[in-house]
Order: C-alpha cells, then structure tokens, then sequence
C-alpha cells in the first residue's frame, strides 16, 4: 500500500472522530503556545535589558565602599565609609583611561512646592554625571564645577519630580523648591525617560551638587560611590585595574590585603543579568514544555483507544493484504497528523498569547525563529514517539482473532 493511500486512510479516520481529534490535540496547542510565549517573554527582557545597559554606557565602571568586618560581624557597603573625596580628586588626577568621573551622594527626604510635595531621592554628583549615564537637559542648564564648590543650593529635577511638584504646567526653571527644609533653585530639567525593564522610573531623580548633599543633608565627609566611564569599551578592563591600583595606594592597603572597596562594570552586570534571564528562560520553556509532554501521553492514549475500536478493521485489512508494516504506518501517521496540526496551531496561539502579553501587559516580548522551529520539530517528535507503541501494537494483531474480536 503507497504511502498516499495511507495517508487518506488516516485522514478519513480522524475526520470521523473530529471532536475527539481536537481534543487529543489540545494538549499540544496549549503546550506549543505556551512554550513559544515563554520564550519569547525571556528573549525580550534579555534584550531589553541588554538595550538598556548599552543605552547606560557599556563602558561604565561603578565604585562603591567594600565590605569589611569589625568586631567579627561583616558590614554592608552602605555602612562603611572607606571612599573618600580626596579617592576621586586621585583618580582624576592619575587615571589615564577614565573619560568622565563623579562621586555619588544620595540623600531620602521630601520635595516640595507650596502645597505640592513628593518623595524621592537628592542624588549629589557633578556635572560628568549626564556623560557617564548619557542623559541631556530638556530646558535650563546643569549646574557647573564653581556651583559645586561653592556647595550652591541648586538642583536639577527629572520630569517625574517636575509632573508632581508642578502639577499646572508651570516652567520649573528658577523656581525654588525644598528639600526637607533646604530650599533650592531648579536651574533645569532632565530629559523624559520613561520607565526601564525592571520597572524603575527613570525620571524619578532629582540631581544636586554632590557637597550639597554631603555639607547640607547628610552632615558626612565620606562618598557613598563613585561612577567613572573608560574612554571607550575596549579600555574598560584597563581602566578598573588603573582605578584598582590608585585606590589601594590611597587607602595604603598592602600586598595581599583584601580590597575596601567594590569596582563593577556595566560588562559584567550585562553578563550576570544575561546568564540569570537565560536562567529563567530555560526554567519558563521547562514548565511549559510540560503541557506538551502531557500532550504527548494524550495522543497515546487516545491512539491506543482507537486501535482498540477499529480491531475488526484492522483484522479486513490484514485479511486482504495489508501488511504489518501498513497497519503500523497507518497508526503512525495519525498521531504525526494530530502532532503537526496541534504544533501548527500552537504557533498561531503562542504568537497570538505574546501579542496580547506586549500590549496588554506592556512586557517586551521577541518570537525567535529557533524557537518556532524547534517547538514544531518537538511536536513532531512526540507524534512519531508517542504514536509508535499503538500503531506497534496494531501491526502486531492476529487477523483472525482481530475479524472476531467484538
């Protein structure tokens, strides 16, 4: 028997039993879709956030305090106080790959306008902030080298702030805020933003000289980091084993002494961050690859039904010619035909579930190729696997005990 008799044989057969073929396949759809979704859902946050790190500069370097231990106990870096001004004023001075640096105050209080208030973060930096973190003015300036010296009262307010301190469309700009109780001139606006992958409003800032913050709000002499872009990408390594060497020359650690400080690359967030989304992706496309698995027992089951009904049929066939070989084949394309045809419809459901998720949900999503491929190729599989035991079991029928089998 040729293989496309065979396979209106099988054809017919499935349309005689169209509910129940929908239902066998339904475990595939749902699994395809929900694999395809999944996917997609990690693909896009990966590269979202690999957009975002590299929109950051991805050859930002971060210095922060090092932990250390007193008394036996391990302190956080937000406790220690081992960076001071005078590190930045060395590395400005010796770093020969750094292109722009600033140190980093942060101070919690309320903002306020009249009887307009918002809380949020003074964040004391120098003018090389808007370099480092490739941001730009919207209006007004920023505050300049002399303002920072001079420890002006000045600040520069991200659209989030502006949004909820002048809520009636007032110009910002010389206009005098508070920040707690120490009243500041807004000598411009950041440019808007919008929220980042992690759900962060990135317009949620307000920037202040960093010995504003340090003199006026929090009373300390000691920085809380310092942020330092290389000259370019290429040079990043170079630069934070520059930075290394002139931290441990101001802080007089010796040779096999533990560093007090932490340097971290926008290089290494970007791989650790790629690994841990892989991570969850991997995790996401296993949980859901499970529908397809329960699919896969669903189309055994429902062939081994069907073996069962059409026993008499087979023991015909048998009986005026048709091989084992046929009978097998016959079973083996029906569970590849519900297979497929699931797996087909899984891809339009996957594509229909992650267009929904982007718009409804707003999460950036990314149907990959592969993965399209490689679920169709999965349900395939699971149709040849899955269908082989009963159509196995069909050819293997005595024709006469099949012709009287009731």
């Amino acid at each position: 028997m040729n293989l496309s008799n065979l396979l209106k044989i099988a054809l017919k057969a499935l349309n005689n039993n169209k509910m129940r073929c929908f239902l066998t396949m339904l475990g595939v759809i749902i699994g395809v879709g929900a694999v395809i979704a999944m996917l997609a859902i990690g693909q896009g946050s990966k590269n979202s956030i690999k957009a975002q790190i590299s929109e950051m500069g991805s050859n930002m370097i971060m210095i922060f305090p090092g932990a250390e231990q007193r008394g036996g106990v391990r302190q956080s870096s937000s406790d220690m106080q081992t960076l001071k001004p005078s590190d930045y004023e060395a590395i400005v001075a010796q770093a020969t790959t750094v292109a722009n640096i600033t140190p980093t105050v942060n101070g919690s209080g309320q903002w306020i306008n009249g009887n307009n208030n918002y809380p949020s973060q003074a964040q004391g930096v120098n003018s090389q902030y808007l370099d480092i973190r490739q941001r730009s003015m919207a209006k007004g300036e920023m505050f300049t080298e002399q303002d920072i010296k001079s420890a002006a009262k000045v600040c520069v307010l991200g659209q989030t702030l502006v949004d909820n301190l002048f809520p009636d469309g007032t110009d910002p700009v010389g206009k005098v805020v508070r920040f707690g109780q120490i009243p500041l001139t807004v000598i411009g606006v950041l440019d808007k933003k919008g929220y980042n992958t992690m759900g962060q409003d990135q317009d949620d800032l307000a920037l202040v000289p960093y010995t504003t913050v340090m003199k006026r709000v929090l009373a300390t002499d000691y920085l809380q980091g310092i942020q330092a872009s290389a000259v370019d990408e290429a040079q990043t390594d170079r630069t934070i084993e520059e930075i290394t060497s002139i931290l441990r020359a101001q802080h007089k650690l010796r040779d096999g002494e533990e560093d007090n400080f932490t340097i971290r690359s926008m290089q290494e967030l970007s791989e650790m961050i790629s690994s841990t989304s892989s991570m969850m992706t991997v995790l996401l496309a296993a949980v859901a690859g499970i529908s397809l698995l329960v699919g896969g027992i669903g189309i055994m089951n429902i062939m081994i039904v069907s073996v069962t009904e059409r026993t008499r049929e087979i023991g015909l066939r048998m009986s005026i010619g048709a091989t084992g070989r046929d009978i097998m084949m016959q079973f083996l394309i029906e569970a590849v035909i519900i297979s497929v045809t699931g797996g087909l419809l899984g891809i339009f459901l996957g594509g229909v579930a992650t267009w929904l998720i982007s718009v409804i949900a707003r999460w950036p999503v990314e149907i990959s190729a592969i993965s399209v491929i490689l679920s169709f190729m999965v349900c395939t599989v699971i149709g040849i696997i899955f269908g082989f035991y009963p159509a196995a079991k069909a050819s293997n029928l005595d024709p006469i005990e099949a012709i009287r089998y009731e």
